[in-house]
């Protein structure tokens, strides 16, 4: 859980701030289906109280331990829907514990809300969350939980504890980080077996030099002097001699290669070279493509033509 902050994991499950009046119209109006469930309760704070938790699951996901602990002005627009004048009345509603249990119950078959370890649903958000993962990696950890979050409650599946969602994201983020690796260097393998050595040998520091291969190769030119020039001219070359467009790679979603390559670019040769494969490969596949797709734009490139 370490991506939420410590109010974001409190926040789950319950009503953090006062709804606004565009989500006081969207999720807690009801329409004649609500009122016709409604009507059949016995006293004003029942109805009440079923309808609160009626919208209640609707807009945070799941049913609160103490249906009661909601903003004032979400009973107050419910009581104005339903003619209550009296909305106090709501306090009532928990005297009888078993109520709002049954009630609770009584919803969830009435609008078909499902548990979290439901399979069939469970295959559904799992193959949602495994695609967004793949295919919008650029969002991060964060942004994906909320998009977790927000499939559940369309789909009116009860959210799970905060714990187990977080670590369900972070699990499903491992495996699409893993799926990169693994099918990048299968690419640059399948395109040349000689390829992933030749890539890994750019780590190392010739002698006599300071920097390895690849921290000359990503560094562009910064002065105009002739020897600048022959040796910018000698990078477009080295950098162009891996020629990884024999790599096929168009089944991978952009994004998830930028980001490589920009992780790549700001890691040190001797922390990529500690890396495990196939995720060294993937990230120096990715930044030599980017290398390579960045020199037809140098004006070093412009001046030898």
């Amino acid at each position: 859980m370490e991506f939420l902050t410590d109010e974001q994991a409190t926040a789950f499950g319950s009503f953090a701030d006062e709804p606004t009046r565009p989500e006081l119209e969207q999720f807690f109006f009801l329409d004649d289906e609500d009122r016709k469930l409604i009507a059949k309760r016995r006293g004003d704070h029942n109805r009440l109280g079923f309808a609160l938790q009626m919208c209640t699951v609707r807009y945070i996901g799941l049913f609160l331990e103490d249906p009661l602990a909601v903003p004032w002005p979400v009973v107050e627009h419910l009581a104005a829907q339903l003619e209550i004048e009296d909305a106090s009345q709501i306090k009532r509603y928990t005297e009888r514990q078993m109520t709002a249990y049954e009630h609770a119950w009584e919803i969830r078959e009435a609008y078909g809300y499902g548990p979290y370890e439901d399979h069939a649903q469970g295959r559904k958000f799992r193959a949602f969350l495994h695609g967004r993962a793949w295919t919008a990696h650029a969002e991060g950890p964060k942004a994906l939980f909320d998009h977790s979050v927000g499939w559940l409650r369309r789909n009116r599946v009860l959210l799970p504890g905060v714990s187990v969602l977080a670590r369900e994201v972070a699990e499903v983020r491992r495996i699409a980080e893993e799926r990169l690796h693994a099918t990048v260097a299968k690419e640059v393998r399948r395109a040349d077996v000689a390829l992933p050595g030749d890539l890994v040998a750019t780590l190392k520091t010739p002698e006599g030099k300071r920097y390895s291969e690849l921290e000359r190769m990503r560094q562009p030119p910064t002065r105009t002097t002739g020897t600048a020039m022959k040796g910018a001219l000698q990078r477009v070359e080295d950098i162009a001699a891996f020629q990884l467009g024999r790599v096929k790679l168009d089944k991978i979603p952009p994004n998830r290669l930028s980001a490589l390559a920009r992780y790549g670019l700001g890691t040190k040769a001797a922390k990529l070279e500690r890396a495990s494969e196939p995720k060294r490969t993937a990230m120096l596949t990715a930044v030599m493509r980017h290398l390579e797709a960045r020199r037809s734009t140098t004006p070093w490139t412009c001046s030898r033509s």
